[in-house]
């Protein structure tokens, strides 16, 4: 029977291959740099989230990237139908709608600029992104396109009545994003 020598994935180099043996020339799998995601908005307990990551999850990884990500409404989500003689309808003005996109868009910079303010203090790169939609849907889109390893968010501490009324971004991320997902709680401290 005549040897043809190593499988072919550890003959082409793939990702993860491995040749066994203690020779000088042996292969080692190649780790993958952890990417780590933070969902931010205007809340205290997001930026707990991103300070407690930068501390407890980036320090530990040198190697990890981080990507803050804000989600935003669409525009349209502000413009809703009004009665005219019993007809329902949705009119907004393009200057309405115009200055709605705009004040969204300095909101977001404002938010995205604070967190980056926080990584820039610990000394760690970042990049922004903003990603559009319902937080939930957007976040969960984000992290599968980004490739995540890990996604962290804050939660604001809802109680059971108000969680199950207005639904919980964390409770859906959890159970619906394609990565490990941190939840980050507020300190006793916030809560009060």
């Amino acid at each position: 029977m005549e040897d043809t020598g190593p499988p072919a994935a550890a003959a082409s180099g793939a990702p993860g291959a491995r040749v066994d043996g203690a020779g000088a020339g042996a292969e080692r799998p190649v780790a993958k740099a952890l990417k780590v995601v933070v969902a931010v908005d205007a809340s205290e307990e997001s930026l707990h989230a991103l300070s407690w990551a930068l501390d407890n999850i980036v320090r530990c990884h040198p190697n990890a990237s981080l990507v803050v990500v804000h989600a935003q409404h669409a525009v349209d989500h502000f413009v809703y139908p009004i009665a005219a003689h019993g007809i329902g309808i949705a009119y907004a003005p393009p200057s309405a709608v115009e200055s709605m996109r705009k004040a969204q868009e300095e909101n977001s910079r404002r938010i995205l600029a604070r967190a980056l303010d926080l990584c820039k203090e610990r000394q760690v790169d970042a990049t922004a992104a903003v990603v559009e939609g319902d937080a939930k849907e957007a976040i969960c889109q984000a992290v599968e396109q980004m490739q995540a390893g890990l996604l962290v968010l804050g939660s604001r501490g809802l109680g059971k009545i108000k969680r199950a009324f207005l639904g919980s971004v964390s409770d859906y991320l959890s159970h619906h994003a394609c990565c490990p997902v941190l939840v980050v709680k507020p300190t006793k401290a916030q809560v009060k």
